[in-house]
């Protein structure tokens, strides 16, 4: 029985410092196998209750051989051995109980930090997908807003060619009314010219008419 605890003792030892200590995939394994022994919690519950029967057991063995021993005045060679024993155990026994409590305790929080870094890592994947957003909006952005200067610039130069056309194009209207006031003068002076000229060939004709008249 004794051996046998010293065994189980080493052994809780072992798995806790594989626990505190990450060897290899020694922790996985470990982990692993505290995994699939927690889905048979009945068993170790079962274990776990019936060590402890025996360990109240056996300080209650103690008790009574050191009441014994009180009573007696000193305890015989048997008993001593008996008490030792029993005390043995019961320490073994009590050790091994807080290392299992131990090896739970742990197990459980380095699942919590397992999932907190699977978490942490899937939550730093999507800060950083969003991060490469947020610098692809503003590249968006620069670039809107460039194209918005560069269209101002073209609506600006646009602007400057249809204010000089429509300068241009009044100049023309100007030229275009100064050219046809002109066409309208000269036609005037022309339709005169034709009257004077109208007239100069009457009276050139009447004279005519008389000199022919004198000589007859």
């Amino acid at each position: 029985m004794i051996q046998l605890l010293f065994f189980l003792v080493f052994a809780e030892g072992l798995v806790a410092f594989l626990l505190m200590v990450k060897i290899g995939p020694l922790r996985e394994l470990v982990m692993n196998g505290l995994d699939q022994l927690k889905m048979r919690k009945g068993t170790v519950l079962t274990i776990a209750g019936t060590m402890s029967v025996i360990l109240f057991s056996n300080w209650v063995s103690i008790v009574k051989i050191q009441n014994k021993g009180a009573k007696i005045g000193s305890m015989t060679p048997m008993d001593q051995v008996l008490w030792r024993t029993h005390l043995l155990e019961a320490s073994l026994m009590g050790f091994s109980l807080y290392l299992g409590f131990l090896i739970d305790r742990m197990h459980h929080h380095l699942q919590k930090l397992i999932n907190l870094r699977k978490n942490g890592g899937s939550s730093k994947k999507e800060v950083e997908k969003l991060e490469a957003e947020k610098l692809q909006l503003r590249e968006n952005e620069d670039k809107r807003k460039e194209e918005m200067k560069n269209l101002q610039k073209e609506i600006s130069g646009l602007t400057e060619t249809i204010n000089k056309l429509k300068l241009e194009s009044k100049e023309k209207d100007k030229k275009i009314e100064t050219a046809e006031a002109h066409v309208v003068s000269l036609q005037k002076q022309s339709a005169d010219l034709l009257l004077e000229y109208d007239r100069l060939l009457e009276d050139n004709q009447t004279l005519q008419a008389q000199t022919k008249t004198r000589h007859f």
